[in-house]
């Protein structure tokens, strides 16, 4: 590196063309004598932290070692204090030897510390000049640049001898998105909120961060304090978010680095790390809970000093593999009150107290679920040791969602214990702007009550409100001192003459009840544009107090921008003494000081005037307003309220139209006071000194063109014309606006600040308005209006068509829009004549060109789709009939021969189908058609007869179908593999049958058992299910319908099982059995057994035929069609000798094919116990192979019901189909509630009919378009 050609230093660069600008360390500077402008940057580091960094712009020339006379110039290299990179090394004669690119001249160095970064501001110096020579793949590549040979690849291959990992990526701010922040922060200041933000409508990102707030927010117990758990509020399809350990941890070393140059900031920052451990913010966590995490998220940190304190932030907007925590979080709705009305209330009533919820975003835990995504890393200064893992436990400051969160959380609390409490409940949805609570009261009695109640309620949702102060002394004395503010415990104890507290940017003095500002000194440079704006912003103003000094400086700056200045250019022109002198006021800002309250002494309930005033000149414009107070005894008291003002837009208007806006931003001011203060105001007044603004105002704004009209109209609609009067201009306050004052004219009472002389007095004495009906309007704000009308005369008075809801109706509605009022009744003549008017008005809309040319005598355009019809105009009755081939029919009459066309989908075609399908008692859809033919041709007519039917209620009840689901999938029940039988039990009976016991006769019903999965039976009479279980083994579970018998067994079993002793309910409670019944009318959900009771009878009927028989004979009979149905193979048996024996029921049940009596003999050797187990395992097993090989494929497909069909809905309308009653009598009502099967498919449904609720199958219902009562 060289300095004016002498100077010279030898270093390593970096080449980095990530970095925006060229980066020299200050030991280079200083060591080559570089003076340089100094400069201050706003840079956005890895971490996207924006930190201003102080330093200077020089400018050099650098060479490599290997051409030291190739010299290349460095414009405008930034100065910076470190550049953060580890010690680098690098083999050289390693790599040639290893790479086939190792002929280049490289040079070996060893923990060596770069001293310059060239950044991609110097193209020419890191761009290749020569192609690049690379190696095999992940392998080192080498660039030949202007200034020698660079050697890129990962950095095993170089040799760092710390073994960190660097990433190097500098991003600078422009200059202009810094501006844009200062012209944003005054722009906000200068606009006023002219609606309430709880009345504006939520976006649809907001609607979904309140459903979260309100669907997942918990009450959690934490030490034995109850608190509330928000969700982090997750953007709807959110991916899921993993940014491991390694992601932070090269972050993580160079804060330690940093930390390792200053003890001092190292030991703030272990002491707050073990702050935050310590409270249980944040906990330590094992690699083993990391690792199973589904999701995790490392979040970087460092430390920020800011006024003496320092903190450690959390950077949420840390970016990993192009993914951000914060571009994945909602920032939810603002939830707490405007920051303008709750300054605004603080100044109502005389008794004042403030106060804040201590850490407020650290008292709301985060939802387990959460807590992965906010963790980090950290090591009390020991690097030997791998750093520990810690989580956040509660909410962290950084993540945009914490304001709403923690805001919605508190509000929840006092809304769920608002009994009681209704006072603090109002207090914090009015009263706190985040975590501030800043509130006035009538007495100091109310005040100490309030912050009683306050502290409590809040202290049991974990919330501690501290730093209470007031101007009474009396209303906190009797606090702890940990609950008083440090200015205010010294003003009770040592007598402080004037504690000051912070008050949402502003100063209040407690003991004088006044509000004050704070001087925030810029560091001063020479005076640029830049510069101005930076000083103007940072004069917070929010209740427009100092308005007529700032708007001085908002009218130079308008100045400067009509001069076409550069940001950063030098005033020196006639603008700079009006500058120096505006900002030399400055230090007077701390004397400036406003009255906390509006009025002193006077009571809640005393009525309140609103006085405002506005004013402009060529520079500016504005509004201030002002509160009148007359008491009982005729006291008057006038205190400044707040203002505003705007700068007179950059493109030249008149002084009337500058008026105009001036009365909008008063109209606007007056809005917000309605909506923010809560004193009864019984009166508003707003003055301005313009006859011509009160003539407008006082006018129909539709007069006036654009600009002039839409102000008049929201003007009118804020606060209404009537509310406007005159004010002299050298009475008007809001002068001072716009010709502004200095600060010190500001402290010395005023106008400005108690109002005008006249206020004060009765209102007999105020200035009278002059005549403004006379004021002449300028001509060039008058609209030109011309009239340009057309008017039709309807032929055919027919009323809107669509809104009749039958044919009688539109009938009736027709003739008395022909006849008027005074219509006569109708007679059939009058309704033949008025349906006339009727179809040709339907005609002219269906067929406009047809009727036109036909009734003109012209022939139809050849794309006509009357065409085919041969279409005659009939001038008797003008309208379109079909010409057609029939004219020779002489027994048809002349409407058939010549039927009326009409087209399929116009209304009165709808009205016309619906009237005929009514009159025929809702006839299929060919007996209506062929009554309609008789008079009418419709277009594609059985079509829209059809599509009329398919919405009639009244003809789908007799005609339609129930919509049968596609056949599920089958169930679990039948699939009981490897269980043993009967596992699953389908269960029904059967009879009865005649049995004969002695001389008398008695009845016999049969039960059936089946086992769904091996199909086996088991028969045997009715109260057998002890005698099943012992016979067959206890089942898993038991199907059934819902028949009487198995109903009331349930009941009775559940009765008996309830009257049990403990003991042995939990002894019965092991062997229960599941019962489960189908839905009511369902056959089809039992048909594996249901289809087999037809088998069981007709073997039944071939034995027994008619005879009556002893119980022994019945029961062995029964057992006997059970060996029979249980010898019945599985699947189908084929008549191929070579293939084996299909698989029986009997086979699994008795080891055998049938239940006939054993032939063969055996030896005793094979009745060895061993080996019949054997034999039956080898028997099981054959038949679950044989099962699941030959049989179960063959349930695959669907006999019936393939296709799919649309599920039913809750809230339609279905028609229970009932075996008992005639069709007619079917009740009809709306499904309230649709039950899925295991396959997702709509098979059963419960509907409410007359108050009753039914369950019934999908198969039992017929879909309606809708309850016959409501059919129009």
């Amino acid at each position: 590196m060289y300095m004016k050609g002498y100077q010279t230093l030898s270093t390593y660069a970096v080449l980095d063309d990530g970095s925006e600008r060229t980066i020299i360390l200050p030991a280079a500077v200083h060591h080559l004598g570089l003076k340089g402008k100094e400069e201050i940057l706003s840079l956005r580091t890895i971490r996207q932290d924006k930190v201003q960094v102080k330093g200077a712009t020089v400018s050099l020339k650098v060479s490599p070692l290997t051409k030291k006379g190739m010299k290349h110039d460095i414009q405008h290299a930034f100065t910076a204090a470190e550049l953060n990179l580890a010690e680098q090394s690098c083999a050289a004669e390693n790599l040639k030897r290893s790479y086939q690119h190792r002929d280049i001249p490289l040079l070996s160095y060893n923990k060596v510390k770069p001293m310059l970064l060239i950044g991609s501001d110097n193209p020419h110096l890191i761009t290749p000049v020569s192609p690049v020579r690379s190696g095999p793949i992940g392998g080192p590549v080498a660039v030949c640049t202007a200034l020698g040979w660079a050697v890129q690849g990962p950095a095993t291959f170089l040799q760092h001898s710390s073994g960190e990992n660097s990433c190097l990526h500098s991003s600078f701010l422009s200059p202009s998105e810094e501006l844009h922040q200062h012209v944003e922060s005054l722009w906000k200041l200068d606009t006023l909120p002219f609606r309430n933000s709880k009345e504006v409508i939520r976006s649809g990102e907001d609607k979904a961060a309140m459903e979260q707030l309100e669907q997942k927010t918990i009450r959690v117990t934490v030490d034995g304090v109850p608190r509330y758990a928000t969700p982090l509020l997750r953007k709807p399809n959110a991916p899921t978010l993993h940014a491991p350990s390694t992601a932070v941890m090269a972050l993580l070393r160079a804060t330690e680095r940093r930390l390792a140059t200053n003890p001092e900031q190292s030991s703030v920052y272990n002491e707050e790390i073990n702050k935050l451990e310590k409270a249980g913010y944040a906990v330590k966590i094992d690699a083993d809970k990391v690792s199973r995490s589904r999701e995790s998220w490392f979040l970087p940190h460092h430390l920020v000093s800011h006024n003496g304190k320092a903190r450690v932030v959390f950077n949420c907007s840390f970016n990993y593999q192009q993914a951000c925590l914060n571009n994945n979080l909602l920032p939810g709705p603002t939830l707490s009150a405007p920051l303008l009305g709750v300054l605004l209330r603080f100044r109502e009533q005389a008794v004042a107290i403030s106060g804040d919820i201590r850490g407020m975003f650290h008292q709301v835990r985060l939802l387990p679920e959460d807590q992965p995504l906010l963790r980090f890393l950290w090591r009390d200064g020991e690097k030997e040791h791998s750093p520990d893992v810690y989580e956040w436990r509660v909410l962290p400051f950084g993540t945009p969602c914490s304001p709403c969160c923690a805001t919605y959380a508190l509000q929840r609390h006092v809304q769920d214990h608002s009994e009681g409490n209704e006072d603090v409940v109002q207090s914090v949805l009015q009263s706190f702007y985040v975590d501030n609570c800043l509130q006035s009261l009538q007495s100091h009695y109310q005040a100490k009550q309030l912050i009683d109640k306050m502290r409590a309620l809040l202290a049991s949702g974990g919330f501690d409100m501290r730093q209470w102060s007031s101007n009474m002394p009396e209303v906190i004395a009797h606090l702890p001192p940990e609950a008083k503010s440090a200015g205010c415990e010294l003003w009770l104890t040592a007598n402080k003459t004037d504690p000051q507290e912070s008050t949402l940017g502003l100063l209040w003095h407690c003991r004088p009840d006044t509000l004050g500002y704070k001087h925030r000194a810029i560091p001063a440079t020479e005076p640029t544009m830049r510069y101005v704006y930076r000083v103007l912003a940072s004069q917070y103003d929010p209740l427009g107090y100092i308005i007529p000094y700032t708007t001085r400086a908002k009218v130079l700056v308008q100045a400067l921008w009509r001069k076409e200045r550069g940001w950063d250019e030098p005033i020196v022109d006639s603008l700079l003494p009006v500058w120096q002198a505006w900002e030399n006021e400055l230090p007077q800002l701390q004397h400036i000081t406003l009255p906390r309250c509006y009025t002193a002494n006077v009571p809640t309930d005393t009525p309140v005037e609103l006085h405002i005033f506005c004013d402009t000149s060529e520079k500016a414009y504005g509004a201030v307003a002002y509160m009148r107070v007359e008491d009982s005894e005729g006291k008057v008291q006038v205190a400044f309220v707040m203002a505003r003002s705007r700068v007179a837009p950059k493109k030249q208007l008149s002084i009337p139209r500058l008026e105009l806006c001036a009365a909008l931003s008063g109209a606007q001011l007056a809005k917000v006071l309605h909506t923010e203060l809560t004193l009864p105001v019984n009166k508003t007044t707003l003055w301005t000194d313009s006859t011509t603004v009160l003539h407008w105002i006082q006018s129909e704004s539709q007069q006036y063109k654009v600009f002039v009209g839409t102000r008049i109209a929201e003007i009118q609609e804020l606060v209404g014309e009537d509310k406007w009067r005159h004010v002299p201009s050298k009475e008007n306050p809001a002068d001072d606006i716009t010709r502004g004052k200095s600060l010190a004219d500001l402290v010395k009472p005023n106008r400005w600040t108690y109002g005008l002389t006249f206020l004060h007095q009765p209102p007999a004495e105020w200035p009278t308005d002059p005549a403004v009906s006379s004021t002449p309007t300028p001509a060039e704000e008058t609209r030109d209006t011309n009239f340009c009308g057309n008017i039709t005369v309807s032929s055919l008075p027919v009323p809107n068509v669509t809104q009749a809801k039958s044919w009688s109706e539109l009938v009736d509605a027709t003739f008395q829009s022909l006849h008027g009022a005074a219509a006569p009744p109708m007679t059939a003549a009058d309704r033949v004549n008025t349906e006339v008017v009727i179809l040709k008005r339907a005609q002219q809309e269906s067929f406009p060109a047809e009727f036109t040319a036909l009734q003109a005598g012209k022939p139809l355009s050849s794309k006509s789709s009357l065409l085919s019809l041969s279409p005659v105009y009939d001038k008797d009755v003008e309208l379109i009939r079909v010409g057609g081939r029939l004219r020779k029919a002489e027994n048809l009459g002349e409407d058939s021969i010549h039927p009326i066309i009409l087209a399929p989908n116009h209304h009165v075609t709808q009205l016309l189908i619906q009237d005929y399908d009514n009159r025929l008692l809702h006839a299929g859809p060919d007996r209506v058609f062929a009554e309609i033919r008789r008079t009418y041709w419709i277009i594609r007519g059985r079509q829209a007869v059809k599509k009329h039917q398919h919405s009639c209620t009244e003809c789908r009840k007799w005609r339609s179908k129930p919509v049968i689901p596609q056949m599920a999938d089958l169930p679990a029940a039948r699939l009981r593999i490897n269980q043993p039988p009967y596992w699953s039990t389908g269960v029904d009976c059967f009879g009865p049958y005649t049995i004969k016991i002695g001389r008398r006769h008695e009845k016999r019903w049969g039960i059936v058992f089946k086992c769904l999965t091996t199909r086996s039976w088991t028969l045997t009479p009715l109260l057998a299910l002890r005698r099943f279980v012992a016979r067959r083994g206890k089942p898993f579970e038991i199907l059934c319908d819902r028949g009487t018998n198995f109903r009331g067994g349930d009941r009775e079993l559940q009765e008996a099982f309830a009257a049990l002793e403990p003991a042995l309910k939990d002894q019965l409670a092991e062997q229960s059995i599941r019962f489960r019944f189908n839905p009511p009318l369902a056959p089809h959900f039992g048909g594996v057994w249901e289809r087999e009771i037809k088998s069981v009878k007709a073997s039944l009927q071939v034995v027994l035929k008619d005879q009556v028989l002893p119980e022994e004979v019945l029961m062995t009979v029964l057992i006997e069609v059970e060996g029979i149905l249980n010898s019945k193979p599985l699947g189908y048996a084929t008549s191929d000798i070579a293939d084996p024996d299909p698989i029986t029921p009997n086979l699994l049940l008795m080891g055998r094919r049938d239940a006939s009596l054993p032939q063969a003999a055996y030896h005793n050797s094979d009745l060895l116990g061993r080996r019949r187990w054997k034999h039956s395992q080898v028997l099981a097993d054959h038949f679950w192979l044989q099962f699941t090989k030959n049989y179960l494929p063959n349930l695959q497909h669907r006999r019936k019901w393939h296709s799919s069909t649309v599920d039913l809905t809750t809230d339609q309308v279905v028609m229970i189909i009932d075996p008992q009653l005639p069709r007619a009598l079917w009740p009809v009502g709306r499904v309230t509630k649709v039950i899925p099967s295991d396959d997702g498919r709509i098979c059963t449904a419960e509907m409410n009919i007359k108050g009753s609720t039914y369950t019934r199958p999908v198969a039992k219902l017929i879909p309606l378009p809708g309850m016959p009562e409501d059919r129009d």
